[in-house]
């Protein structure tokens, strides 16, 4: 009889055995599952997020300059700074497209786009399908929905959005349309100043300003109502190989944070993807990781 439970003994202690490698697996399963879930929920999720986009120059020459005392003491000092942000070419137009839609869109100048002509994903595109709210606040624009190429001291070349068949020209909106109550924002908006505001024809100090007057009570309010605020530049002043100062500020952007990583456009528009909750990403942001090491 012992010749026979010995086997028996042993197919117990195999049975029991495999039981427990099974346990462990399917632990270790959960595991990377959580483990899964808690990188991809490592982004806050605000319910508004403001890029602004300004012009033409270098990180070094925004960042600690003392031209910008509202950018440096303020956004910076009180938010995250991306120290190896770069533009992806020159000149300014394919930046702007690169960083609404992942792609240049055949965009190689600065010459005004035959409006709606590109069908392609775009952040505002993706925003509208998700159920998700978008508008762009474009200052001196002549009026909401204007499809003018230029007027006085604004530049359609600036504005991607008008590119795009998939984005409905009436959320291009007058700077003055920004609203003074921060609730009624959409999900994700872009603002772009005219062209001496943007630091494109004035001076650094002169951009600095206009942010400080015109968005710095948005930033104060984003600090305590789970919203963000990023800034950001098109490309640099062609001298130094295209390093751009970025800015992220806001409730969730731990104060005084930076992040040494290299980034571009691309990196940023999947940033404010995954910021508004996006299961798409467009173009090139698709395989771009996103901004980290910034985050409370």
């Amino acid at each position: 009889m012992a010749a026979v439970k010995a086997p028996q003994r042993n197919r117990r202690s195999l049975s029991a055995l495999a039981g427990a490698l099974a346990l462990t697996a399917g632990s270790i399963g959960v595991w990377a599952a959580t483990a899964s879930s808690a990188e991809a929920a490592a982004l806050p999720t605000p319910d508004h997020v403001v890029v602004v986009v300004l012009e033409n120059h270098a990180y070094a020459q925004v960042i600690g300059s003392s031209s910008a005392p509202y950018l440096n003491n303020t956004l910076k000092a009180g938010g995250a700074t991306l120290t190896q942000s770069y533009g992806l070419t020159h000149p300014s137009e394919p930046n702007y497209y690169m960083l609404f839609s992942g792609s240049n869109q055949g965009r190689t100048d600065d010459s005004c786009v035959s409006v709606g002509s590109i069908g392609k994903p775009n952040l505002a595109s993706e925003l509208i399908a998700a159920g998700k709210t978008w508008a762009s606040y474009n200052e001196s624009l002549p009026s909401q929905g204007s499809t003018t190429c230029s007027s006085g001291s604004y530049a359609q070349k600036h504005n991607p959005w008008f590119g795009f068949s998939n984005v409905p020209t009436s959320t291009a909106k007058t700077f003055t349309q920004f609203p003074a109550d921060y609730t009624t924002l959409p999900t994700v908006s872009f603002v772009v100043p005219n062209l001496c505001n943007d630091m494109h024809d004035c001076s650094v100090s002169t951009g600095d300003t206009w942010i400080k007057n015109n968005l710095g009570a948005y930033a104060t309010w984003a600090r305590t109502h789970n919203s963000i605020l990023a800034v950001t530049f098109d490309e640099d002043n062609k001298l130094s190989g295209n390093r751009i100062p970025t800015l992220f500020y806001g409730q969730h952007v731990a104060p005084g944070s930076s992040s040494s990583t290299t980034y571009n456009h691309y990196n940023v528009l999947r940033t404010v993807e995954d910021l508004a909750g996006l299961s798409d990403h467009a173009g090139n942001a698709a395989s771009a990781s996103d901004i980290t090491g910034i985050w409370n």
